[in-house]
């Protein structure tokens, strides 16, 4: 019997080291509750884009930082301040994983509208770790499209308008690529907005399991 048991007892203890080491360094993705991450960054497009610290915006301001970037504009009735107010009043629990900068880049899709002071003033309400960026259709269209976004102005001509845009926000990684998408919740009756607790839960996890 005992000549039985002894090979039963070192499968067993070969099978538990082999489930062990596994656990150990599992390099699989993490699961996420509102987020959508690449297996493969996806390059951004070149773009110059202009700042609201007044200069011009390319893809190298993009490298060092954790970067969520989403479009909107000052007059945004409502996607536009909630996700902003949002992201503020969680900045300690959204960086509170990473030694590395975490910025948020609005992207005005409104030009006619949103000239650099405006879009300064409205920015930095919201701390200094927040930034406006903008551009002229002809160079903004094709980032925003790069990035998986959208935005489209029924009637332009006149002063008093809304702007239908993306309201899901993009990650960048410190690499100046696309990492990951956080997607909004569509609920009747509801704005259109990215659950900021589960955006912070998911941040959080990819930035560990990245870094």
């Amino acid at each position: 019997m005992q000549k039985l048991l002894f090979p039963i007892v070192l499968a067993i203890v070969a099978v538990v080291g082999v489930v062990s080491y596994q656990l150990m360094n599992d390099d699989s993705p993490p699961e996420l509750e509102t987020s959508l991450l690449y297996s493969s960054p996806r390059t951004i497009e070149p773009f110059v884009l202009q700042g609201t610290e007044g200069n011009e915006v390319t893809n190298s301001d993009l490298e060092g930082q954790w970067t969520i970037l989403f479009t909107g504009y000052t007059f945004c009735p409502d996607i536009c301040p909630t996700t902003m107010a949002q992201l503020k009043q969680r900045w300690s629990q959204l960086t509170a994983t990473t030694n590395t900068p975490v910025r948020v880049w609005m992207v005005s899709v409104d030009p006619q509208r949103d000239d650099i002071p405006r879009l300064r003033n409205y920015v930095e309400f919201f701390g200094e770790d927040f930034f406006g960026v903008t551009a002229e259709h002809k160079e903004l269209f094709p980032f925003v499209r790069n990035l998986g976004l959208m935005y489209s102005i029924p009637d332009e001509d006149e002063t008093n308008y809304l702007v239908n845009h993306s309201a899901a926000l993009i990650l960048i990684n410190p690499d100046g690529h696309q990492q990951a998408v956080f997607r909004a919740s569509h609920e009747p009756g509801m704005i259109p907005t990215v659950n900021p607790q589960l955006l912070i839960n998911d941040f959080n996890r990819i930035v560990s399991y990245l870094e």
